[in-house]
């Protein structure tokens, strides 16, 4: 599926990344506050050009399993949206999601519909049965969305990434398709 350009009645849009928007991703993931719970340190302005370049390059594949895609709100890039097919079981239909937005966009209700718009692309555009994400287990405002949206704590991971030269755990939630499906008809 390309190109994605997925909005919500809010005006919070996903749509493929750009070559503009390096200094857009580097106002998140440049930031430590932005990082401090996500499973890599700040990157500078060559790290987000060369992954930028990476994921307009994925985004061409012509078995896409990789989605990942700018936030967009107010006309601005505010964030960054992943949403990963997992192509070594393609027939399993399950997909990793992921997002982080500006610091200075916390607390107005943009992450929660960056997650809608994931899980609306998962499930209605893809046809994907289930989506999962895992967060730090000190991020309880990620483990507060999560919930809010339905998505069920499923576990924890233990040791599952090196960060910042330490072991550290991870909280995995999801949601299958018939939950979402049955969410939206109430």
């Amino acid at each position: 599926m390309y190109p994605v350009s997925i909005t919500d009645d809010r005006g919070v849009m996903l749509r493929e990344f750009t070559a503009d928007d390096v200094d857009a991703v580097l106002a998140v993931y440049g930031d430590p506050k932005v990082t401090a719970h996500l499973s890599f340190e700040p990157r500078t302005r060559d790290q987000v050009a060369q992954t930028l370049k990476s994921v307009m390059a994925a985004s061409q594949e012509e078995h896409r399993t990789e989605y990942s895609l700018a936030v967009v709100y107010d006309g601005q890039t505010i964030g960054f949206a992943r949403l990963a097919v997992d192509a070594q079981h393609p027939g399993q239909s399950s997909a990793q999601l992921g997002f982080a937005l500006r610091a200075s966009h916390w607390g107005q209700g943009l992450g929660a519909a960056t997650v809608r718009l994931l899980l609306r692309l998962g499930f209605q555009e893809l046809g994907l049965y289930r989506l999962w994400g895992a967060r730090s287990p000190d991020n309880l405002v990620s483990a507060r969305l999560m919930s809010s949206l339905g998505m069920i704590e499923e576990g924890r991971i233990r040791g599952h990434i090196r960060v910042r030269g330490q072991w550290r755990d991870s909280i995995v939630h999801s949601i299958l398709a018939d939950e979402w499906h049955d969410q939206r008809a109430t």
